[in-house]
């Protein structure tokens, strides 16, 4: 299934895609009292998994034909695909051939870093510059979204707890960044974590270890790979978090990002992002996630 949340009456709603367009699920529920049931959220719809899918799912069907339940998407106003989760972790330096571009060792253990909520920022949303940053760089990013409690899980077992995956960027600072050993302050400024415009369940994404991803800044193709190419898999990473600390439904896992990004380049070949840059994220089975960036 393939969802989206997006803002109507300055509430976040659930939208299911189909070939007709986003069913507001909102609103279909409110007209059809039989259905109220259904998982309403994105939050509802994790917590309730399979079951919440194919409640959807039927629902969908039911209501096909009256189409002012669905929404073209360019007439929405995009949500972060996951708009509360419990935690975001990071998984720095996991790509082979980034860390060979930053010309730095290959970790020994996944390298975690957090980011926090008031980062998350939905599809066509502006990012602001930070005035305290003058080098502000894009990183294409799997995100993982965990399904249910996970605690002490094993690799085999790692992904059976995920509900599913969605687009995101990592966006950095790489001055403030690496101003001091914790990498905090580049990472979480406000709206640094684009995550969308769709959640894909799992049974829908494919092998989260064999995608394609890619990023493009003003048409230009910048990062071009593949998520085969992470040092640490995404059942190893769900597996090790999972050893240090509960995750929850809902929480989001960013995975890495490949080569190509800006702080990769010579110095001289450095041309941080600036106002008016759009910068769209690719990833194969998950859609593309857009953001312009502006002067705050």
């Amino acid at each position: 299934m393939i969802t989206v949340a997006f803002y109507k009456q300055g509430e976040i709603a659930l939208g299911v895609k189909t070939a007709k367009g986003i069913l507001d699920v909102q609103a279909a529920a409110a007209r059809h009292p039989e259905w109220s049931e259904v998982p309403a959220s994105v939050a509802a719809l994790i917590a309730q998994g399979d079951e919440g899918k194919q409640q959807l799912a039927r629902l969908a069907d039911a209501v096909y034909q009256e189409d002012d339940l669905f929404h073209a998407e360019a007439d929405l106003t995009f949500a972060p695909s996951v708009p509360a989760p419990s935690k975001i972790i990071c998984v720095g330096l996991n790509y082979k051939k980034h860390a060979d571009e930053c010309n730095m060792a290959y970790p020994t253990a996944p390298i975690l870093f957090s980011k926090f909520a008031n980062a998350l920022a939905g599809h066509q949303e502006d990012v602001p510059l930070p005035a305290a940053s003058a080098k502000v760089d894009y990183e294409a990013e799997l995100a993982i979204v965990i399904g249910k409690l996970a605690k002490d899980v094993t690799e085999q077992d790692a992904l059976s707890y995920v509900y599913g995956y969605s687009t995101a960027n990592d966006v950095s600072a790489r001055d403030l960044q690496f101003a001091s050993s914790q990498w905090l302050l580049g990472k979480t400024c406000d709206k640094f974590c684009p995550l969308g415009p769709y959640l894909v369940s799992a049974d829908e994404a494919g092998n989260p270890d064999q995608l394609q991803i890619r990023t493009w800044v003003n048409g230009e193709v910048r990062q071009n790979s593949n998520t085969s190419d992470m040092i640490f898999s995404c059942p190893e990473i769900i597996s090790y978090i999972s050893r240090h600390m509960t995750l929850q439904p809902g929480d989001v896992i960013l995975t890495g990002t490949p080569e190509g990004v800006i702080t990769g380049l010579p110095v001289e070949q450095q041309v941080w992002l600036k106002d008016g840059d759009v910068v769209t994220v690719e990833i194969e089975n998950l859609g593309q996630l857009t953001n312009t960036f502006r002067k705050a």
